[in-house]
């Protein structure tokens, strides 16, 4: 799908939070799956509102906060690759269909451990709020806070997750 095409393609809008495990040894033989592929680590919602209700899928506000704690507030402008960019180079590597959702990622700030009683609220302007409240039955602990070595890694990576690469 050419990103000409792309826009053409997209039926609505909705929010996805991307968790990651921890735990597992930094530079080792960890695989992407091993850290994303967990039951409950992609929710999505609150709703899925059709394109035509966002007038500009490229400028609209995001606020994540942890137990009222804000972690990120930014702007899809603010995004490394756009959505027809995002679409053109998926559609390369695997058959899209009908149903599919592309999860476009974050800007990397405020990235940090969720935890067994977390209270995570992700809002989308024009969409509402995700509320997500976190369980680990193995009670498990992190260190609080922004994990600012991680945020800055993922941008001297390029900011994406789907290895596009820097923004250009």
């Amino acid at each position: 799908v050419s990103q000409e095409e792309a826009m053409d393609k997209v039926f609505g809008y909705t929010g996805f939070i991307d968790v990651s495990a921890r735990g597992f040894e930094p530079g080792g033989r960890t695989s992407f799956f091993q850290v994303k592929s967990w039951p409950t680590f992609g929710p999505m919602g609150p709703f899925i509102i059709t394109k035509d209700e966002v007038p500009d899928p490229h400028d609209v506000s995001l606020h994540i906060t942890n137990n009222g704690e804000d972690r990120q507030a930014f702007n899809t402008d603010d995004m490394a690759h756009k959505i027809p960019e995002c679409i053109e180079f998926i559609s390369r590597i695997a058959h899209l269909r009908a149903g599919d959702v592309i999860s476009t990622g974050t800007n990397h700030q405020g990235l940090g451990a969720l935890q067994d009683g977390d209270r995570i609220d992700f809002t989308i302007g024009g969409i509402g709020t995700l509320h997500v409240n976190v369980e680990d039955p193995a009670k498990r602990e992190w260190r609080r806070g922004v994990d600012t070595e991680m945020a800055e890694r993922m941008r001297q990576a390029g900011g994406s997750s789907m290895g596009m690469g820097p923004r250009s």
